[in-house]
């Protein structure tokens, strides 16, 4: 192993010392490749000298026209520019984050007279839109963040008025997430300010989003942020689906601030469905509040941000059976579980900026954010109050960044540092109550009692990343070239006691009235060799070549290529333990042809393993202008993304090894086992203690599950093909896009258990062979490869932009996806099944077919600003496993809910809502204004039901029906009034 180390060390220098020496010694030019800053290019009068001055903060930056009359000012953040090519040629623009625009100069013209009126600056300035680009999105401006009716303030709620995304909530919890198409929000990344916030360690694509309430980033801290679904560019990494690039808000020459507070509560909405069926309305008060100031510190030289947020509410959610009608009785009390249920939540969030332009050829930007939350969680569905986890939820991020400008280039350099920690606590202490039908394979119906999960998850480390831009280069036309490199040393570590808590499970439909347990699982820590704990010390690096090439006024060719590497020590160098190795190489059962599993394919040696290095990325798009006039333009691209393999899961393999799991079965009066095996005990109610109850197996680990990762291990992606149309109609703005994506080399666990004949399915009925182990071992779980999905879209948008003449803005975005997938969506378990390869295609369980986004927004008298939004998509289709035939095995299925008419009949929807906000401001004397808003939000309040019952069949007749439990739980809040009062100055 240690000459592998040496070997990876030295394979790292040399790329980073071939990424230093292509970034800072290239010969050709290149255009900056920071994410979130705009270029602004175009035609001036030839030797002529344009120059951009920020009109807030007075950053200047300037070129020089070459001789063909083309220029190009690379590298400004976003804002509002004073622009000039020489006298009488002044205007004033808006450049939105990560766009390329184009302002042409004829010599000598005056500027135009109108142009939009922006909030928050006292000039009139002309928002130029991005056509020529190869990207699919859209942007989401600083108006629609403060008018855009809001559940909660996560910035990234706005996203779902671009076609392709969608803003989810989590009906068990209340917790949010974004996803773009058929892939899980594990696929996306979010930068803010350029720098990736990607999460290494849990779900939910960035760090801190899994399976949390809470916000990524407080929302008085952004200024804008464009959505990216696919074709972006090479400087994009670790995602398969959407990007979403934000900057932050920065301080200007005068001194602004902002101090707001909103406020809702259960008096303040309906009730969910649980309050209705039980009688009984929790008391939710919900409260969030903040405050932002900025200014400067020296004019024109150096300024200051900050901002603050908070929240602190209790989120409804239902406790719900496994199934309905209960098979059984449960034991006295234990029904008094089900119904509604609260799950208390606080987040704090700071984020401050400081910002220094020694020269004009310099910016010093550096940043911090802090995030603390806690949250109950664990509640709902068929989890009861008591089984519930409280869970802590901190971040610290810090970048320093510096970027350059010289006449014919441009360096920006970021060197970052990141500490986010994660970790489940159980609420209560003790034995869980587990009750179970075992006429639907044991299905768990409710959990009661000391929960399970006791976890301890984070990352930390630094990273450099750089991006070099020339912009002077011309050669069969105007080519803007970016190049960059990133490396990054992020320590992973987990530690997962698994469960926390002895769990004893009851069978409802036995004699006893469930007073027995049949089953117990409990986890055991090995004395001298772990407490389910694992760490990694990750490298990761990355490198990108991008070319936007402008070959005439027609066309315009976006071609780049990434590559990325990261080793994982933790995988690479992990030896599987010797006594494991030999009882699977003496295991005839998988060792056997029919097993279909080569197991050595899953023995590590701690050489054997390599970091794949061939994730070369390859992406090509196209903009036509027909008529070379920016008003009707072809677009279209084809590209593939790499995003990353979950250290949650590779660490299993060696936490499982450190606090292995174990699961034995009583015989009893209730339910009988088979004596014969090892695992089989008579009851006795001393088992209730946990000490007596890790007595029953080996303390050296014999018996315990065995995780194990395959050797060749691939990284997820997705190849994106695109094709489409933008045309700018009056003021209006309308796309029209076809797209196909396919993401393949999903990660999943498999189930190695084998029968002695290598078979999986068990005689007669069918059912998995969980009764035949590893010998002196439990059950070998795989970890591989073979997660798929295909996707099939067509996008329509159409916008109308604001202005301060028309005093309205609209919009709408339509989603069509015909979506198919081998696993059900954000799982990674496939135990069903002898391999992953074995699942069917299936409806995707995580998109809808049909999904529409429309939202208006008027100004009207006495300064009130009426905003409305509607979102309409048809019911996700379900899947699970289908079990409907006595005569053979349970099988993976899907079927659409039945869901219900928007307003007066009509087409089938799954989520309907209509949210209304209306807005009003009073300026006072001195620069001091107040504002007022009052948020309606499922207005109608539709029952936007998302628990099921459901009918698979019976008799070998599959039916698929599956109604709503009108009991359970819903995809959306009911009915909810906001109010804000906030001043600014």
């Amino acid at each position: 192993m240690k000459a592998i180390h040496i070997k990876s060390r030295t394979l790292s220098r040399k790329l980073l010392a071939g990424a230093l020496a292509g970034c800072f010694c290239a010969a050709t030019p290149s255009l900056f490749a920071q994410s979130t800053n705009a270029t602004l290019r175009g035609q001036a009068t030839a030797g002529a000298e344009v120059s951009a001055t920020n009109v807030d903060n007075g950053l200047t930056r300037r070129t020089m026209v070459t001789s063909d009359g083309s220029y190009s000012l690379a590298g400004l953040p976003p804002g509002t520019y004073r622009v000039s090519a020489g006298p009488g040629t002044e205007r004033t623009v808006t450049l939105a984050v990560a766009s390329t625009a184009t302002l042409n100069f004829a010599g000598g013209e005056p500027a135009p007279s109108g142009g939009t009126q922006l909030e928050g600056v006292t000039v009139t300035a002309n928002a130029l839109a991005e056509v020529k680009t190869s990207e699919i999105g859209d942007t989401i401006s600083l108006r629609q963040i403060n008018t855009i009716p809001q559940v909660t303030r996560n910035f990234l709620e706005f996203a779902d008025t671009v076609p392709g995304m969608a803003f989810n909530r989590d009906p068990a919890n209340g917790t949010y997430s974004l996803r773009s198409g058929a892939q899980s929000a594990n696929a996306i990344n979010v930068y803010v300010d350029g720098v990736g916030q990607k999460g290494y360690v849990l779900k939910g694509g960035i760090s801190g989003q899994d399976n949390s309430r809470g916000n990524p980033f407080p929302q008085l801290g952004i200024s804008e942020y464009k959505v990216i679904t696919q074709n972006y560019k090479a400087e994009y990494d670790q995602l398969s689906s959407a990007a979403v690039t934000a900057v932050t808000k920065s301080g200007t020459n005068e001194f602004h601030g902002e101090v707001f507070g909103n406020y809702t509560s259960d008096t303040w909405r309906s009730k969910y469905p649980s309050e209705i069926s039980s009688g009984r309305k929790l008391e939710t008060p919900d409260k969030e509040y903040g405050l932002a100031i900025g200014g400067p510190i020296v004019k024109d030289l150096a300024h200051f941000f900050f901002t603050y947020e908070a929240k602190d509410y209790v989120t409804p959610v239902a406790v719900v059976p496994g199934e309905l009608p209960l098979p059984g009785p449960l034991p006295p009390g234990v029904a008094d579980a089900i119904g509604p249920a609260e799950q208390p939540f606080s987040e704090d969030l700071y984020f401050g900026k400081i910002d220094w332009q020694p020269t004009d050829r310099d910016l010093i930007e550096l940043t911090g954010k802090y995030r603390k939350e806690a949250q109950r969680d664990n509640v709902g569905g068929t989890r009861a109050p008591s089984f519930g986890v409280d869970i802590v939820n901190d971040e610290k991020r810090a970048d320093l960044r510096w970027q350059h400008t010289a006449d014919r280039w441009i360096n920006d350099l970021h060197i970052t540092w990141e500490d986010a920690e994660w970790g489940p606590r159980p609420l209560n202490n003790g034995i869980a109550r587990i009750y179970t039908n075992p006429l639907s394979q044991d299905r768990t119906l409710l959990e009661t009692g000391a929960g399970a999960s006791f976890q301890n998850k984070g990352q930390k480390g630094p990273a450099i990343q750089d991006d070099f831009s020339l912009t002077d280069l011309h050669w069969n036309g105007d080519h803007l070239v970016k190049m960059g490199f990133k490396y990054k040393e992020v320590k992973l570590q987990t530690q997962e006691m698994n469960p926390a808590n002895p769990q004893f499970f009851y069978d409802v439909t036995s004699g006893g009235a469930a007073d027995l347990p049949w089953k117990a699982r409990f986890g055991v820590p090995l004395a001298g060799v772990g407490n389910g704990s694992a760490e990694s010390e990750n490298k990761q690096f990355g490198l990108y070549l991008q070319d936007d090439w402008i070959v005439n006024e027609h066309l315009t060719l976006n071609l780049g290529v990434r590559w990325d590497y990261e080793k994982t020590p933790s995988y690479l160098n992990y030896v599987t333990p010797p006594d494991v190795v030999s009882a699977l190489r003496g295991w005839g059962n998988i060792n056997n042809p029919n097993s279909g599993i080569n197991i050595d394919d899953y023995i590590s040696t701690g050489n054997n393993r390599k970091a794949p290095k061939d994730q070369w990325q390859p992406r090509v798009g196209f903009s036509y202008d027909l008529d070379a006039d920016e008003q009707h333009v072809i677009v279209g691209g084809a590209g593939r993304s790499y995003d990353r393999d979950s250290f949650d899961y590779l660490q299993l393999e060696q936490s499982k090894a450190t606090f292995p799991t174990y699961e034995i079965r009583f015989n009893s009066a209730d339910r009988a086992c088979d004596t014969t095996q090892p695992n089989c005990f008579d009851w006795d109610p001393r088992f209730y203690d946990i000490n007596n109850l890790r007595s029953l197996v080996s303390a050296t680990g014999g018996g315990r599950e065995i995780n194990l990762i395959n050797n060749n291990l691939k990284v997820p992606y997705s190849d994106q093909f695109s094709i489409g149309m933008r045309n700018k109609v009056g003021e209006w703005n309308t796309s029209v896009i076809v797209s196909r994506i396919v993401s393949k080399d999903g990660f999943a666990f498999v189930l190695g258990n084998r029968q002695p004949d290598g078979s999986f399915w068990l005689p007669g009925s069918g059912g998995q062979p969980w009764g035949f182990p590893i010998p002196g071992f439990g059950s070998l779980i795989l970890g591989k490869n073979g997660v798929q999905t295909k996707s099939n879209s067509l996008l329509l948008s159409l916008e109308k932009p604001y202005t301060k003449e028309s005093g309205w803005y609209a919009s709408v975005a339509y989603t069509y996806t015909d979506a198919e997938e081998n696993r059900k969506s954000g799982e990674n378990y496939a135990l069903d099944e002898p391999d992953i390869k074995d699942y069917p295609w299936l409806q995707s369980s995580g998109v809808s077919k049909h999904r529409l986004v429309a939202v208006g927004s008027i100004d009207g008298a006495w300064g009130l600003t009426y905003t409305a939004k509607l979102t309409l998509s048809t019911p996700r289709p379900l899947s699970d496993i289908a079990c409907y035939d006595p005569t053979t095995h349970c099988t993976p299925a899907a079927v659409t809910p039945h869901g219900a008419s928007f307003l007066f009949g009509g087409p089938i929807f799954g989520t309907r809502q209509i949210d209304f906000a209306v807005n009003k401001n009073i300026d006072l004397t001195g620069g001091l204004s107040m504002y007022f808003r009052l948020d309606a939000i499922n207005f109608f309040n539709f029952k936007n039901y998302s628990d099921y019952i459901t009918n698979w069949g019976s008799n070998g007749q599959f039916v698929g029906y599956a109604p709503v439990n009108k009991n359970g739980n819903m995809f959306t809040v009911p009915r909810t009034i906001k109010f804000t009062m906030g001043v600014r100055f």
